[in-house]
This record gives structure tokens, C-alpha cells and sequence, in this order.
């Protein structure tokens, strides 16, 4: 993309987008997210690798349309990093999850930690913010609270 823009002078812009969520998700993407609540509202185990303490951070759509509508309408070439930094462990993000689908049956099951698992997925905003006056506004309590409407919708219990 960077090469287009130098070589021809096309308007172009680069967004690195971190994990986002919210409605409409896949349920079997084999994303974090829909797995748990597939899971917890299954009442199976929600699958926690190793021992939970990695952390990863959660984008709501909504926020992540509006960083790159405004990064569009700037003229800005370069990457910006589109993503929100609040941080939560695995094993705090599940527990998360079972709280809010409230289903009794689910609970944390741990398997073996896959040799290349990041500890840490947290965007650095600082460009967006500067640039684009842009930071994510849905906290993820209310972001989680609409994503679990569409799911308990879409997921089937045997």
C-alpha cells in the first residue's frame, strides 16, 4: 500500500486493526470471543489456554468504524493502529463472559498454552488519538451486553 502511494501518488491509508467484536461475528471464526460465548451459553467449558494470564484488549465495530471513517477523511499515508488499550486476562475476559450469559453449567477449562500465544495484545492508540482525535468510546461491559443479544439469537443448544 505504501509503495502505491509513493510510487503512483494514490490516496491511500493503512489501518491495523486489533481485535474487534460485535454483533454479527461468526460464531465458529475461532476468535476468543465467539468461542466463549458459544460455550458458556452451550453451559460447556469455555477453553482458557494455559493458565489465563495473557491479556488481550476488545474493540467494539462501532468504534473501530468511526477510527477509520475519520483516518479516511484524513490525509494521513501511513499505518495507524485502530484498537482499544484496556487490557483484561483471558481468565478475567471468560469469567466475564460466564457472568454475563449467567448460564450455570459453564465454567473455565484450562488446556496446554500453544508454544507461539502472545502475553500481551494491547494497540498503542497514541497516533490515533493525536491524528485523528480518535479513542475508542464503547466501554466493554456495554459492547459485550449487545454482542451476547445477537448471540443467545444465533447459537443453538443440544
Amino acid at each position: 500500500t505504501m509503495a502505491y502511494h509513493r510510487y503512483h501518488g494514490l490516496q491511500t491509508r493503512i489501518v491495523r486493526i486489533f481485535t474487534t467484536y460485535g454483533p454479527r461475528m461468526r460464531m465458529e471464526d475461532g476468535r476468543v470471543l465467539p468461542a466463549f460465548f458459544t460455550q458458556a451459553i452451550r453451559g460447556q467449558e469455555l477453553t482458557v489456554f494455559g493458565d489465563g494470564s495473557p491479556t488481550r484488549s476488545f474493540c467494539y465495530v462501532d468504534d473501530l468504524v468511526e477510527g477509520i471513517v475519520r483516518l479516511l477523511n484524513s490525509d494521513y499515508a501511513m499505518p495507524v493502529n485502530l484498537g482499544n488499550p484496556q487490557e483484561i486476562t483471558v481468565l478475567d475476559f471468560a469469567s466475564e463472559i460466564i457472568g454475563l450469559v449467567g448460564n450455570p453449567l459453564a465454567k473455565v477449562g484450562f488446556r496446554p498454552l500453544p508454544v507461539d500465544d502472545p502475553k500481551q495484545r494491547k494497540p498503542d492508540i497514541g497516533l490515533a488519538t493525536q491524528l485523528l482525535g480518535w479513542k475508542p468510546q464503547f466501554d466493554r461491559s456495554e459492547g459485550l451486553r449487545m454482542t451476547y443479544e445477537y448471540f443467545k439469537k444465533i447459537v443453538s443448544v443440544p
